[in-house]
């Protein structure tokens, strides 16, 4: 049952692999894309895209977001507060970073982003931020090096990018945590159907193709290299109508890892998922001691 359960995890989970370029994605809505309105101007979805996208374009605003007094930090190769921050930027590649912000949503205090990065190579993300009056406190995010499109051709940023269904969110949270559980924790193999529409499941997965019959393809080829891999701990769990994702921890191949996976939501089933697993340092390696969650 461990290996089944880890072989699903697996199909779920995006591996790291060789970097390519990144597909043409849809542009952010005017309002998504602001760079030096007054803080008290915006909401703090649109502080989140400001700041990131900053990075690319080197808007001195953007910073004025982040509370100067309060930034915990929790990418385990960047230093504590703003001074980190400011650090990434002052060291920056010829060239500098590029990041567009491809989907993001509001969460109470939080806010969800799903980014293409150029970050020392291409690179996709997810970024969560914590909020107190306004300001960004609080800081988590997950990365891979970009990979080509799976079988059935689909990217790892590519698809719906529109909340829908906001009178849903509480549901479609419970939803996605009960099939986390269950299924990726638990490992209650026997109760996967519950959570899809047939066959009908849009995967972002670059190993994986679409549907629970392109799922079932890759456990069984998993499954004969013997893969074992386990999800642990379920962090957090955020979402907006029809998007919900989970930060979660376990390990892969004996070594600690991360998993931010997100999901989409229709008509009370998983339709859509996209993924970032990447591995713990070790704490040798930390440049904070905030931990990884």
């Amino acid at each position: 049952m461990t290996i089944r359960r880890s072989i699903l995890a697996l199909a779920l989970a995006a591996c790291a692999a060789t970097q390519t370029t990144s597909p043409e994605q849809p542009v952010p809505e005017p309002a998504d894309v602001v760079q030096d309105e007054p803080a008290e101007a915006l909401s703090n979805r649109q502080k989140v895209v400001a700041l990131l996208e900053s990075l690319e374009t080197g808007a001195a605003g953007p910073v004025g977001y982040i509370d100067p007094n309060q930034y915990i930090q929790h990418n385990l190769g960047v230093a504590d507060g703003l001074e980190g921050f400011g650090a990434v930027m002052a060291d920056k590649p010829v060239g500098g970073f590029r990041a567009k912000v491809i989907r993001s949503f509001e969460d109470g205090d939080f806010v969800v982003a799903h980014t293409e990065y150029d970050f020392f190579g291409p690179k996709i993300g997810f970024d969560v931020f914590r909020f107190e009056n306004g300001l960004i406190v609080e800081h988590w995010d997950n990365l891979i090096d970009v990979m080509p499109p799976n079988p059935s051709g689909h990217t790892q940023t590519d698809g719906p990018t529109e909340i829908s269904d906001t009178d849903e969110t509480d549901a479609n949270k419970a939803l996605v945590r009960e099939f986390y559980q269950t299924i990726l924790v638990d490992g209650q193999m026997d109760r996967v159907g519950e959570f899809f529409d047939g066959d009908a499941y849009i995967q972002h997965n670059p190993q994986i193709a679409d549907g629970l019959s392109g799922l079932g393809a890759a456990l069984k080829a998993m499954a004969e290299q013997g893969v074992v891999m386990k999800m642990d701990t379920i962090h957090n769990v955020l979402g907006a109508g029809n998007f919900v994702l989970v930060m979660a921890e376990g390990s892969f191949g004996g070594k600690p890892f991360a998993y931010y996976d997100l999901f989409r939501v229709q008509d009370g089933k998983i339709a859509e998922h996209w993924d970032v697993m990447a591995e713990i340092p070790p704490k040798s390696e930390w440049k904070n001691d905030n931990g990884k969650f």
